[in-house]
C-alpha cells in the first residue's frame, strides 16, 4: 500500500462541520460521506465533562480505503463536537520505514502525540522496547467488561510481563485470494487451504498470457506484502527468525534454505514465467491490489482491503474472487492465518493520556468503528467479541464475516513440527529486521544468481546484527 510517508494533519475543533471541508485527503475525487450516524454514548460523554477544552494528537496508520480514512476523521470530529475537546490527527503509511524512528524521536523529545493506532504485529512490541509506551491495562480491562474478550492475537502482540500496552481497535484478518471462475473452467478444486506446491503449480495451470491471465500475484520486491508471503513460506516450512522466545536468531537452518529454494524457484525457472505478471519484480504494496483489480490475476495474498475495493467499487473480480485462509507446507498442516489488530498506544510524556484514553474507547465500537468498517468491508472488523454482535452488518454484511469472526478467536499458538509456535513471544528484533526488508532483499540476491544456502547465511548475518542494536546478544 504505497503511500506518502510524510504525515498530513487533520484537526477537528469541536466547531462546525464545514470543517470537514478543509479535508483534503489524498484523492483528487471525494469519497462518498459516510452513511453511519456517528454518536458518542453518553457513559463517554460523562467521563469528558472534566476534559472539555482539552486537545490531544493521535497518529493513525493509513487504512487502504480512502473512504475508510474519511469516516475515521468523521467520528474524530463527532467526537471533538460532543465533548467540547480539539483532536488533530495525522495520517502515516505502516510502510514507511522510519515510522517507529520518528515516533521514537518525538518521545524522547517531548513533542510526540498523545497516542497512535499501529500494527500490534508489526510496531507495538519495537515502541514498547524502546520504552515508548504507557501501560493501559486499566482501559483493556473496563474495555474487556462491556465489550468481552478482544482478539487472541492480541494476548500475544499487545502484552508484556502481563500488563497491556496497547489497546485493541480493529482487527485485520490474513487472507488468500483466486480466481474461482479460472479454476472452475480447468477442474480445479475450491478448498478452505492449499499447500505452497498446489498454489504454484495451480497458478501456472491457470495462466495464459495471451489472455492478460497471470496465476501468480505475489511479489518479493520490498514489500509488505512481500514480507508477509516470504516470512509465512519460510514459517510453514518449518524455519523462522527468530526462536519462541523472541531473543535468539535461529534463521539458518535446512528449512529456512529449502523454503527460500521454493521461492526462488518460482521466479528464476523459466517453466514458471508464464504465470508471472510484467513488472512482478518491481511491485509495491499497492501493485498486486491494482493488478487484482484489473482482473489479470490468478492469485494473490493481501488483507482484506483488495477485497473491500472490489466490493465497495463494484468490480466483477469481487463475484470471482475465492477467500482462503492461505497455505500449508511440510512442517505444518493448517495455515498460519490468526490476523493482527489495528491497536491504540498512548505515548509515554502524552499531554493529555486521559483524553486519550478515552478517543480510544470511543473508536473501537459503536457508530465509530461501524462508520470506518461499512467504508472498508472485511478489511476493518471488530477485535473484540460482542461488537460483533452489535450490529446486523457484521454478523450478515459479508459472506466472509463469519470467517472472518472465527480468525478472531482462533486457537493459539499454531505449532509446526520444528517446534516453533506462531504467534511467537512480541519480538523487537525481529519486527526491526522485517521492518528493514531483510527478506525481501534476501530473495533479490536469490533472483540475481545467489546459492539460497549462502543468501540465508548473509541474512542471518544481518538480522543477528538487527537484533544485536535492539539489545539482543547472540
Amino acid at each position: 500500500m504505497a503511500e506518502k510517508t510524510d504525515w498530513s494533519r487533520r484537526s477537528f475543533l469541536g466547531m462546525s462541520a464545514l470543517g470537514l471541508l478543509g479535508l483534503a485527503g489524498c484523492s483528487s475525487s471525494p469519497a462518498p460521506a459516510p452513511k453511519v450516524d456517528v454518536q458518542v454514548p453518553q457513559p463517554l460523554l460523562d467521563q469528558a465533562a472534566s476534559l472539555r477544552g482539552g486537545s490531544a494528537g493521535m497518529l493513525s496508520q493509513k487504512l487502504y480505503s480512502e473512504a475508510a480514512n474519511k469516516a475515521l476523521d468523521k467520528a474524530l470530529q463527532v467526537f471533538a463536537q460532543a465533548t467540547g475537546t480539539t483532536i488533530r490527527n495525522d495520517l502515516v503509511s505502516g510502510d514507511a520505514g522510519d515510522m517507529v524512528a520518528k515516533m521514537d524521536a518525538e518521545v524522547k523529545a517531548g513533542t510526540s502525540r498523545d497516542l497512535a493506532f499501529v500494527s500490534d504485529r508489526r510496531f507495538v512490541g519495537q515502541l514498547h522496547n524502546l520504552g515508548a509506551l504507557t501501560d493501559v491495562t486499566d482501559v483493556v480491562e473496563e474495555m474487556r467488561a462491556l465489550y468481552g474478550d478482544p482478539a487472541t492475537e492480541a494476548n500475544n502482540y499487545c502484552v508484556f510481563d502481563g500488563r497491556w500496552f496497547a489497546i485493541p481497535y480493529h482487527f485485520i484478518a490474513t487472507g488468500m485470494y483466486l480466481r474461482k471462475d479460472w479454476y472452475q473452467e480447468k477442474g480445479l478444486p475450491l478448498k478452505p487451504y492449499y499447500t505452497w506446491e498446489e498454489l504454484r503449480d495451480n497458478a501456472l495451470a491457470v495462466s495464459d498470457p495471451a489472455k492478460r491471465r497471470f496465476g501468480w500475484g505475489l511479489t518479493v520486491n520490498r514489500s509488505g506484502d512481500a514480507n508477509g508471503f516470504i516470512a509465512n513460506v519460510i514459517n510453514t516450512y518449518g524455519g523462522a527468525i527468530a526462536d519462541n522466545t523472541g531473543t535468539k536468531v535461529v534463521f539458518n537452518s535446512p528449512e529456512t534454505v529449502e523454503a527460500v529454494s521454493f521461492i526462488g524457484d518460482i521466479y528464476t525457472n523459466p517453466k514458471y514465467t508464464p504465470m508471472l505478471p510484467p513488472g512482478i519484480g518491481s511491485w509495491t504494496d499497492s501493485s498486486n491490489n491494482e493488478n487484482w483489480l484489473a482482473q489479470i490475476l490468478g492469485l494473490t495474498l493481501n488483507q482484506f482491503s483488495v477485497y473491500a475495493d472490489s466490493k465497495t467499487k463494484k468490480n466483477p473480480v469481487y463475484a470471482n474472487t475465492h477467500v482462503f485462509n492461505g497455505a500449508t507446507g511440510p512442517a505444518i498442516d493448517r495455515p498460519l492465518a490468526f490476523g493482527e489488530s489495528n491497536s491504540f498506544v498512548v505515548f509515554k510524556g502524552a499531554k493529555n493520556p486521559e483524553l486519550a484514553k478515552l478517543v480510544a474507547k470511543f473508536m473501537v465500537g459503536g457508530s465509530a468503528l461501524l462508520g470506518v468498517a461499512k467504508e472498508a468491508p472485511c478489511l476493518v472488523n471488530p477485535s473484540w467479541s460482542k461488537v460483533w454482535d452489535s450490529d446486523p452488518y457484521y454478523t450478515g454484511g459479508d459472506p466472509a464475516f463469519p470467517a472472518l469472526r472465527e480468525q478472531t478467536r482462533a486457537p493459539l499458538p499454531v505449532k509446526t513440527r520444528t517446534g516453533f509456535a506462531f504467534p511467537q513471544a512480541p519480538s523487537p528484533g525481529e519486527q526491526a529486521a522485517t521492518a528493514a526488508y531483510v527478506l525481501t532483499d534476501m530473495m533479490q540476491s536469490v533472483i540475481q544468481g545467489t546459492r539460497p544456502a549462502d543468501a540465508v547465511a548473509a541474512t542471518h548475518a544481518r538480522i543477528v546484527q538487527v537484533f544485536e542494536q535492539q539489545g539482543y546478544r547472540q
